[in-house]
């Protein structure tokens, strides 16, 4: 980064007067890191501009959905002349039709789906079908989870709510969240007592497979495992939210990649290839009890909007044909893994790098992590000069510590070697070696 961010600054102030806090979404703000937002004017492969001229190595790829990279040829094909066409219309459209048959080739578990506009429409309506499916209410979540802004999921999760110590937002009445049972993330001892506590009750448990907002944790197979059991034997849903998670660790997800099967799916991010989408699917059975086929209601007037559809199609037509992008983005992320963690061992730092496929994280406090209560610690003040001196030199990371590093195909070896360089050099001038 060589020029200042003047026009950044002028726009941010301008945003300030209009916008609560001047982002439409929190993290945006930058607050946790102790700096004001850069505003982004272009994005290119691995690289995006802000209106000051500067050039940043991304790290945030729109926190997930551009696993491509930005202005990917593959995506950008036709889509004028799918804009054309209209970009409403409140009937559908055949290209409704082509995504859900994509996304049920790829799922073994979702015989049906309904697209949505974004991954919090998606789990709020997944949660509503399974309690209308099971006649029960109480839900079960983890602590650290994020499962979007829906009140009754907005109870000790992930991503800002962590970030700023608000696990609980004001605004959710307490009835609203009566329902809502929390467990501890990977611990299958406390979620057997949960169920055994609140017998026909439960109506479903709904998990991250690989956390994506207090980090990067990984379910255990043997909990993912546990999770299918307890619901088979309680009789509950089990709710895979793979908005994260969803065509980023394998075309068919973590249900494929760690051979558990849920009941429904909750999808986004990459579906839309970097326009406003979610869906949620599963069995048909299930499925079949949302109208206007059964009684339980959702709607949306830009639910499978072409755009979207087309955006999503080409990425995971892309993601068929071209499997390699799997191999590629985890080979570097384990480079980023191999290097790194060799550095702070060697200097003994108080960090974890935490890779999971070509899901990465920098944790600022030493391992291992396995729930919410292992990340409490981490020294957030120490992330947020870190990401300052690593934006000084062209990396934009996530502006919070409690967020994963996203790797897209766009990502060169050179990019990779830079980050990696880089990193070793800012943590030595921190740490005063």
């Amino acid at each position: 980064m060589s020029n200042p961010n003047t026009n950044s600054k002028a726009l941010f102030e301008r945003a300030k007067a209009v916008i609560p806090g001047g982002v439409n979404s929190p993290v945006r703000a930058f607050k946790s890191v102790g700096c004001d937002p850069i505003f982004i004017e272009k994005g290119l492969g691995s690289k995006i501009y802000d209106v000051d001229g500067n050039r940043y190595l991304d790290m945030i790829c729109s926190w997930g959905p551009l696993i491509l990279g930005h202005s990917h040829p593959a995506l950008l094909e036709n889509i004028e002349a799918v804009f054309s066409r209209g970009t409403s219309f409140g009937v559908p459209t055949p290209q409704e039709v082509t995504m859900a048959e994509l996304i049920a080739e790829a799922y073994q578990s979702v015989d049906m789906i309904r697209m949505v506009n974004s991954g919090t429409e998606a789990t709020m309506s997944a949660i509503r079908v399974a309690r209308g499916y099971t006649n029960r209410n109480k839900i079960l979540k983890f602590e650290g989870c994020y499962h979007g802004h829906s009140d009754a999921l907005l109870v000790k999760s992930g991503s800002g709510t962590l970030t700023y110590g608000v696990p609980t937002s004001p605004g959710v009445p307490e009835a609203t969240v009566r329902d809502t049972l929390t467990g501890r993330y990977n611990d299958i001892e406390m979620t057997r007592k949960i169920f055994e506590d609140n017998k026909d009750e439960i109506a479903c448990v709904i998990v991250e497979p690989v956390a994506g907002n207090m980090g990067v944790i990984p379910s255990t197979k043997a909990f993912l495992e546990a999770l299918r059991t307890l619901c088979d034997e309680f009789g509950a849903i089990l709710i895979f939210d793979e908005v994260i998670t969803g065509f980023r660790l394998d075309f068919g997800g973590a249900e494929a990649v760690y051979e558990v099967h849920p009941d429904l799916v909750c999808f986004g991010k990459i579906i839309g290839g970097g326009l406003p989408v979610g869906a949620y699917g599963g069995k048909r059975e299930i499925m079949s009890i949302i109208s206007p086929l059964g009684p339980v209601y959702q709607a949306g007037t830009l639910s499978g909007n072409p755009l979207a559809m087309h955006m999503g199609i080409q990425t995971l037509k892309y993601l068929k044909v071209h499997p390699e992008v799997y191999v590629h983005m985890e080979n570097k992320a384990i480079q980023i893994e191999t290097e790194l963690s060799a550095f702070i061992e060697s200097h003994k730092l108080p960090l974890t790098f935490v890779r999971f496929r070509g899901m990465t994280c920098l944790f600022f406090k030493a391992g291992p992590f396995n729930s919410y209560d292992d990340v409490k610690g981490c020294d957030t003040e120490k992330y947020g000069e870190f990401f300052r001196k690593m934006l000084s030199e062209g990396i934009l990371l996530p502006p919070a510590q409690f967020e994963g590093w996203f790797l897209s195909e766009a990502h060169s070896m050179q990019d990779i070697e830079y980050l990696i360089s880089k990193t070793k050099e800012v943590l030595l001038t921190m740490y005063a070696f």
